[in-house]
């Protein structure tokens, strides 16, 4: 198959190649490619898949066989001795019916053919391996942790043929590969080029940042978005996009800045992901990459504390810049000083001057859902307005409370109440009761770990979906197994998610079992039934834990309401009326 190949300069690019076929190919590839055997891709794969396909993934082209795999596991180098810190892998389900030698296609949600996959691997994984040494814990609120339990235990991995990237209908003039963005780059006539990575609106902070960034190294700017998959919860990129073009074209110096979007699935992998977007940006043309607190760190672990240190990303990158050909800008915090009309790193700051600053859980709880104008002096007026555009008050948020616990520990019962609480205070409520979503939804699925799964992640996709909408869910199901509830803690965004233990003992469940359940389940009758022969993992660290023996379901529903209250969710119409 005929391709095209651009070469260019650089450790990681000297080979970059574009894996599209040549227009002349294409029509007849693709309808060889209809025929074959299908493999449907992830929004994540999708992602990879572009990456590789434009060579911004280089040196890799395809997907991880084993070698590299598990070398990156172990050294964050590839079989060759390559430094490459994060593995890039297709997995798919153990009962796959692929074989060596075999072609297949690669298809989009929406079962368009994008590439040709020639299988040459196929290779078992294990999760807890992968957690352990890529993002150094087994906590599944740690995103991409909880996200792989629901990856295929089997990689595939063999030569891709590219028949067509996947579609993008947003900000087309900005989606550029490697090879237009060093293009344009190399137009502006500067020798350094400083990258910045980000998934956050750009505030004066940002702003200020990234110039100073940019006289320290007397280049130019690439401001690089990430527009593929970023931590769950955060501002969606259709907003981050709009506040970057306004703040790009108003308030930089045009031959100072290149404006590109990056197609980038992250991994929220901490100093790793750090050093991995490092050896991206070097493919995309950059020399430089500005590095801050926490980079690429997904938050806080179970416990409350940071995954990672916040200067952890720095020292790592710093210690391979010379071998990627990147160099660490590293920045402390800025803080704004209001008598002197500037901003400063705060470890050169004398102690008793006065300092202004707004974290970003300020901006959103005490600024943006009060209808509060952000300071000028904090961010630019034209940022300001489409981030209040799209940020309506808290109490027209959505919201879903998740309700999970053994059967008859008293989850329905709560749900009822609480959704009767919520619609006499004005709120859109939808149940999503487990007995009547496998009814109308899941119907085909048993009780299997597998098919618990499936049902749980269907009802948390619907959730998310009513939470997107503005509506409040309330979902009520056993899903026994905790990484499963974190998975759906992510798809709906934490920020708006409220997990509530309903805690009962066994026998007090089973003394409450009017069916029958629990006795049909110890006579053998039923199989997987939890509590009995099949596990229940408790939340370790619910936002609501309901004692069910000692307070009535109504206490508890209003439990849940005065939570919901104090979050704003729910207007305190006592106090304000």
């Amino acid at each position: 198959m005929s391709t095209v190949t651009t070469q260019l300069i650089s450790p990681y690019g000297g080979q970059l190649v574009d894996l599209l076929a040549a227009a002349a190919d294409r029509d007849s590839r693709q309808h060889y490619a209809a025929r074959l055997p299908a493999l449907q891709l992830s929004q994540r794969a999708l992602c990879d898949l572009e990456m590789l396909a434009t060579g911004a993934f280089s040196p890799l082209t395809q997907f991880m066989g084993q070698a590299d795999y598990q070398s990156v596991l172990d050294n964050m180098r590839l079989a060759d001795g390559t430094l490459y810190p994060i593995p890039v892998t297709l997995p798919v389900e153990a009962d796959h019916s692929f074989h060596l030698g075999q072609e297949i296609a690669l298809r989009d949600a929406r079962n368009e053919i994008l590439a040709i996959m020639t299988i040459e691997e196929i290779y078992p994984w294990d999760r807890d391996k992968m957690a352990e040494k890529v993002f150094a814990t087994l906590d599944t609120r740690h995103p991409l942790v909880a996200e792989m339990h629901r990856w295929g235990p089997i990689n595939l991995a063999g030569p891709i043929q590219v028949l067509q990237l996947p579609k993008h209908y947003d900000f087309q003039n900005l989606r550029l590969t490697p090879a237009e963005t060093r293009t344009r780059l190399e137009a502006t006539g500067h020798q350094n080029v400083v990258a910045f990575q980000t998934r956050n609106p750009l505030h004066r902070v940002h702003e200020e940042l990234t110039k100073r960034a940019i006289e320290e190294v007397d280049g130019v700017l690439l401001l690089h978005p990430v527009v593929g998959m970023t931590r769950p919860g955060d501002v969606d990129a259709y907003t981050r996009v709009r506040t970057y073009k306004a703040l790009a074209s108003r308030y930089y110096d045009p031959d100072r800045i290149v404006f590109s979007l990056l197609p980038l699935a992250m991994r929220m992998g901490g100093p790793r992901e750090a050093l991995w977007h490092a050896i991206i940006r070097r493919n995309y043309g950059a020399n430089h990459l500005i590095i801050g607190r926490d980079h690429a760190g997904p938050g806080n672990d179970s416990s409350g504390k940071p995954f990672y240190g916040p200067y952890d990303a720095q020292l790592l990158v710093e210690k391979y810049s010379q071998e990627i050909g990147v160099k660490a800008v590293p920045f402390q915090m800025l803080v704004y000083l209001p008598d002197e009309d500037r901003y400063e790193e705060v470890d050169k700051i004398p102690q008793q001057t006065r300092t202004a600053n707004i974290s970003g859980t300020q901006v959103r709880d005490e600024y943006l859902l009060n209808g509060k104008a952000l300071p000028e002096w904090f961010t630019r007026p034209e940022v300001a307005e489409i981030l209040a555009e799209m940020n309506p008050p808290r109490y027209r948020q959505g919201a879903c409370v998740w309700l999970t616990g053994l059967a008859r520990a008293g989850k329905s019962t709560i749900a009822q109440i609480l959704t009767i609480l919520l619609q006499e205070r004005g709120r859109s409520v939808t149940i999503l009761d487990g007995d009547v979503v496998r009814t109308h939804f899941s119907h085909e699925l048993g009780f299997s770990k597998e098919d618990r799964d499936a049902n749980v992640r269907r009802m948390g996709f619907v959730a998310s979906e009513i939470v997107q909408h503005g509506g409040i869910a309330i979902c009520a199901a056993v899903s026994p197994y905790r990484a499963t509830r974190n998975e759906v803690r992510n798809m709906v965004g934490t920020d708006h998610y409220v997990e509530a233990f309903v805690d009962a003992p066994l026998e007090v469940c089973e003394s409450r079992d009017s069916k029958g359940l629990y006795d049909r389940a110890r006579r053998g009758e039923l199989k997987a039934f939890t509590g009995i022969d099949d596990p229940y993992e408790p939340p370790r660290h619910p936002e609501l834990h309901l004692d069910s023996v000692t307070y009535t379901a109504e206490e508890n529903a209003h439990r849940i309401l005065a939570y919901l209250i104090a979050k704003g969710f729910i207007r305190d119409e006592e106090n304000n009326g």
